[in-house]
């Protein structure tokens, strides 16, 4: 039975049934909190301390952009990693209160943006919320999916979005590689992320 039909049934049932023509209102149900996790999943750990922490884990950083029907949008971010080899997949990590994923989620697929060392500039330029990203910012569109490839970066991976999980305050937003490029000899190395600060790696 496909949906109309269940909605019709639904109805018959109801029709039949000795309800009264009017029902008496009742209080509404008090509204809920809305958090991203149980009380009694919560550590006795403190926020700062966590995010000094794992401060130490030394990333890369990307850009992930895409287009809608609202123009490129974009943000910069270190949680991005290799998922899987067959089939290609990538995952990245969003904070659910961002203002940046709704339009990400709304183009279903986005570009991830691999950033060369000398490219700390650019991803300030991504960092700040609010802000026109993409003023004076030169990119093409990526081969399949459309989305904002930036000028310059050393790699860039064509992505639509596959699947989404909550991860407690963030979302892991799994993609379907579509297609991926970057330049054969990057002397300048990747931009790295530690402890708060902007380095490159030393070999």
């Amino acid at each position: 039975m496909g949906h109309a039909g269940m909605v019709e049934a639904t109805i018959r049932y109801l029709r039949s049934a000795d309800a009264p023509a009017t029902a008496r209102p009742v209080d509404p149900l008090p509204r809920p909190d809305l958090r991203a996790v149980g009380d009694d999943e919560r550590l006795s750990v403190d926020p700062g301390e966590f995010r000094r922490v794992l401060g130490h884990f030394a990333s890369g950083v990307t850009v992930i952009t895409a287009y809608d029907e609202d123009g490129p949008t974009g943000f910069a971010c270190q949680s991005f990693a290799s998922l899987s080899l067959d089939p290609p997949l990538v995952a990245f990590m969003v904070g659910r209160t961002s203002t940046t994923w709704p339009r990400i989620a709304r183009a279903g697929a986005f570009c991830v943006n691999i950033l060369g060392a000398d490219q700390g500039p650019l991803c300030r330029g991504f960092a700040v919320s609010g802000a026109d990203k993409f003023a004076g910012v030169e990119h093409t569109p990526a081969p399949v999916t459309g989305a904002p490839r930036l000028a310059g970066v050393p790699a860039w991976i064509d992505c639509r979005i596959q699947t989404v999980h909550t991860g407690g305050d963030h979302l892991i937003v799994v993609g379907r590689v579509e297609a991926l490029g970057g330049t054969p000899d990057d002397e300048t190395g990747p931009l790295l992320f530690h402890l708060g600060k902007f380095g490159r790696l030393s070999v």
